[in-house]
């Protein structure tokens, strides 16, 4: 039997590409079978995945985009808040050398008139103190003349008035004498 059929097989010289009539019709038939399959079970679901992850992607594009956007709006939010203390530390700064300035012109207005009021004092010192030197001198001064002049004239001039005048008479032309000098 298997001779024949060699025989039979080569006898009739068959294309390798077009398989025989009933291969053919058993191989359209599994093929209808198997796409049937395919079509109802297997390719909704496929579809379904695909679906799912097509809107799993887009929607993951959408948040990553309205993040961004977000994010966007954050950065632009911090870089005005940022501005704004820039703007604000700038004025507290120039606030700050304005009142240092000020309170340095204070001080020295201060300074000023503490070192007026000390060389006023001072002034006032030397006077009280010249004034009382003058006075203690004119006594001296006249004590010593009416001593001298006691001393010249042989008698004493004890009288207090007289000696007061005679006193002043002298020192007056004294200081007139020292005044035309200068």
């Amino acid at each position: 039997m298997i001779a024949n059929l060699v025989q039979l097989a080569a006898e009739k010289e068959q294309n390798p590409l077009i398989p025989a009539g009933p291969e053919l019709l058993v191989g359209t038939i599994a093929f209808a079978i198997v796409f049937f399959f395919f079509w109802k079970k297997l390719l909704p679901n496929i579809n379904k995945v695909l679906e799912e992850r097509r809107a799993a992607i887009e929607g993951g594009i959408e948040e990553a985009d309205a993040m961004k956007v977000e994010a966007q709006s954050v950065l632009e939010q911090y870089k005005a808040q940022l501005a704004e203390a820039r703007h604000e530390a700038a004025r507290l700064r120039q606030e700050a050398q304005e009142q240092g300035a000020t309170l340095i012109a204070e001080m020295r207005a201060e300074g000023q008139r503490q070192r007026e009021e000390i060389v006023a004092a001072g002034h006032a010192q030397i006077e009280a103190d010249r004034k009382a030197a003058a006075g203690a001198l004119r006594q001296d001064v006249g004590k010593l003349a009416t001593d001298l002049a006691g001393k010249l004239v042989g008698e004493s001039l004890e009288d207090h008035a007289r000696q007061s005048r005679v006193i002043d008479r002298f020192l007056d032309e004294l200081e007139e004498k020292a005044e035309a000098a200068r």
